[in-house]
């Protein structure tokens, strides 16, 4: 049963590209794939997982043999002559069980880095996938700086013409400079935090620091059917901590079985040989003795005798204790699965409302005010500190719904490493 188990899971080995995750945009889909295929933590888990899967084999194969050999420096004289030396081999065999037990733990265990290099694997694509997303926020604030930057020069050369005529304050010039430059100090700060960014998505896909990213487009946000029940099942499916605690439970209860083996005695199996000189005495030579210098032959059998029952009774309690943490692991990882799925559910409802409410609301709101603003700062009936207020609520505005678009995209990132698949699906 273990060889088939572990011939199973060998045939699993070559993983990467079995991996589904959602995404829309090809780039992301290229960093994804790049970083299943280099990140050292995920080529580690890989590893070890291909390790444990030679285990089984180690642990099934019967003790090496004992070979030994006693030269006598003083010979013992028999009838038949001296004995000159001794040659023995001996097999130890465990008792029945033992081994095909050792080597359905061996085959658990390697299940368990199998699932644990699956959860690294989706811990990789969550990882990419928010940086990625992060990055297009920063992209869209650059963006929206910059045409803020040309809106303001726009105004910072009206009220400086207006300021050359003597119908404008030297104030209003000052100001719009002022948040320019507040502009460009932002400008600053998001170029630093792109070039974090940008050197985090080289480290997980195993590249140099220094390699660009090119600047990312705004996604598109897909709008999805947000069933608890449902996604609970997709979770109880598909989450690979869960596969992996259900696996050290097995492997907990097949060491209780192995422990419990240790009560019974293993068996030594010896065959020897001696090796006899023939009677070269006088009386020896005179009347040589029948099977004069004739070999010997002997076969034995031993056992271990497991007297120390305290010693094994520990043994069968901290096996036991050990299925019972794996047991309570379990539920704390559904719970915390459960929790997760949840949790992330009430963020993309609430931020898809907070969407709708910028998109068709706030947004046209404020551009038009700004419009108003700028009609009534021709004409002279409005200062330029009101004016730039409707163009910082403008700005704001714009920024926050960047800021929701990417973090209704880090949500489904987190929900579709909680249910452990693919979602949305299509």
């Amino acid at each position: 049963v273990y060889k088939r188990q572990g011939q199973a899971l060998a045939s699993e080995a070559d993983l990467s590209d079995q991996v589904e995750f959602y995404s829309d945009d090809p780039l992301l889909e290229e960093y994804v794939r790049s970083a299943l295929d280099e990140n050292p933590s995920l080529l580690e888990a890989i590893a070890r997982y291909r390790a444990s899967l030679q285990k089984a084999r180690q642990v099934t194969a019967l003790p090496d043999p004992t070979f030994s050999f006693n030269q006598f420096i003083r010979s013992v004289e028999t009838r038949v002559g001296p004995q000159l030396n001794t040659f023995a081999i001996s097999q130890k065999f465990p008792w029945f069980g033992k081994l095909d037990l050792k080597g359905q733990v061996a085959v658990k265990q390697a299940a368990s880095h199998y699932q644990a290099f699956r959860a690294k694997e989706r811990e990789v694509v969550a990882a990419v996938k928010r940086v990625f997303y992060e990055l297009t926020y920063i992209d869209q604030a650059l963006g929206i700086n910059r045409e803020e930057e040309l809106l303001l020069d726009h105004y910072e050369q009206h009220s400086q013409a207006q300021y050359s005529q003597g119908e404008g304050l030297q104030q209003a010039v000052i100001k719009i400079q002022a948040e320019l430059t507040q502009i460009f100090d932002r400008n600053a700060l998001l170029t630093r935090q792109r070039a974090s960014l940008v050197a985090q998505m080289n480290h997980l896909m195993g590249y140099a620091a220094e390699q660009s990213v090119p600047p990312l487009a705004s996604p598109n946000l897909p709008e999805v059917k947000l069933d608890l029940d449902l996604l609970y099942k997709l979770g109880e499916l598909n989450r690979h901590e869960l596969k992996g605690a259900m696996a050290r439970i097995e492997t907990e209860e097949r060491a209780v079985e192995l422990a419990k083996k240790d009560f019974w005695p293993d068996v030594t199996l010896s065959a020897g040989f001696i090796n006899v000189g023939g009677r070269n005495d006088l009386a020896g030579e005179a009347f040589p003795p029948p099977d004069n210098g004739k070999n010997a032959f002997s076969l034995s059998i031993g056992v271990n005798l497991p007297i120390w029952r305290d010693k094994y009774n520990a043994g069968v309690l901290e096996a036991t204790e050990n299925a019972i943490a794996e047991r309570h692991q379990y539920v704390a990882i559904r719970n915390e699965m459960e929790f997760s799925i949840r949790d992330q559910v009430v963020r993309l409802e609430t931020l898809w409302d907070q969407l709708g409410l910028y998109e068709q609301v706030l947004i046209p709101q404020a551009e038009e005010a700004l419009r108003s603003s700028e009609s009534a700062y021709a004409t002279g009936q409005l200062s330029v500190l009101e004016l730039l207020d409707s163009e910082r609520f403008l700005l704001r505005a714009r920024l926050i719904r960047a800021r929701y678009n990417t973090d209704y995209l880090r949500a489904l990132t987190d929900l579709e490493q909680a249910v452990g698949t693919k979602f949305p699906s299509s």
